[in-house]
């Protein structure tokens, strides 16, 4: 017996090792592709776990938009529909809201959409949203200022009887074609009689500043007239003492002086016009703040009567 070296050619030990190769690759090939198709690498849970949470994020999103959207439109209907109702003041149109509001309506939002598209599309929603927030705040700053506008309106009209007359029957004479005591003729009488006792006190019936305060010749005697603003003013005649000067601020309620029986009187009395800008107005129609409506249509007659004036 004897051994002989068995020599591998080098182009077969080539061959296996290209042929080891190339298994093992093609191995490791179906193994990753195995691995890739059924197994998630770290990068992937992770970025799986953020697009879940981001479509979570989206639903809760879109669900807020629409919620937010129904009360906007509720707001934005009271505001119109009541507030500025109120006021008389000019609904604002939809197109001065938001220039971009949407058409369709707010559900077809998320329907058939990526996450990519509905993320774009929640932010232009909120985009338009911020817009018609803008929009109805402004505008509730509006209402705020016809707020402020009308209390200052209604404080500085006149709203009450200008001297005490709870029982109705100091009211002597009204507002119409009255006899003169003095020329006993038929003249048109500007103005309401209060008949009452000299030294009652005369209040002011709404908040002004008084214009006139003293005795200028013109019948009226001592007299003070108040500018209340917003082309209202108000005269209150034969004064036996004014407690005003001109110049002076003063309050609905808040004693201007004294009936008196000073200029063409016939008699103690307190003699009250209304004016706004140059016209007469009939003062009957601004004691709703300190009457009852059955104590309103009670004075209303008594101011109907045809009778003689005290000046």
């Amino acid at each position: 017996m004897r051994y002989e070296k068995q020599v591998v050619p080098l182009r077969e030990t080539l061959l296996r090792i290209l042929g080891f190769l190339s298994a093992a690759i093609v191995t490791a090939l179906i193994i990753v592709a195995i691995a890739f198709r059924f197994l998630d690498s770290p990068k992937e849970k992770l970025l799986r776990i953020q697009l879940e949470r981001t479509q979570e994020l989206n639903k809760v999103y879109a669900d807020q938009v629409l919620d937010i959207s129904d009360r906007l439109k509720q707001l934005e209907k009271r505001d119109n529909d009541v507030y500025r109702s109120i006021f008389e003041a000019e609904p604002i149109p939809d197109s001065a809201r938001a220039k971009q509001l949407e058409k369709r309506k707010e559900m077809q939002l998320v329907a058939g959409m990526d996450q990519s598209e509905l993320t774009s599309e929640l932010f232009k929603t909120l985009n338009t949203l911020y817009n018609r927030v803008i929009n109805q705040e402004n505008s509730y700053k509006e209402i705020e200022g016809m707020v402020r506008n009308k209390e200052k309106l209604l404080a500085s009209t006149p709203a009450i009887q200008p001297i005490s007359n709870k029982d109705l029957n100091r009211l002597s004479s009204g507002f119409s074609y009255r006899i003169d005591p003095i020329y006993k003729t038929v003249k048109f009488h500007t103005g309401l009689d209060f008949s009452a006792p000299q030294g009652t006190p005369i209040y002011a019936t709404a908040q002004g500043v008084v214009r006139i305060a003293g005795n200028l010749g013109n019948g009226y005697g001592n007299h003070v007239v108040i500018n209340h603003g917003y082309q209202y003013s108000t005269l209150y005649g034969h004064m036996y003492r004014i407690k005003v000067r001109s110049g002076q601020s003063v309050k609905r309620g808040e004693v201007i002086g004294y009936v008196g029986n000073s200029g063409k009187s016939t008699g103690s009395h307190l003699h009250y016009e209304v004016m706004k800008g140059k016209k007469h107005l009939d003062p009957i129609y601004f004691f709703y703040n300190d009457l009852t409506p059955e104590q309103y249509q009670q004075i209303l007659k008594i101011a109907s009567a045809r009778n003689q004036s005290f000046d």
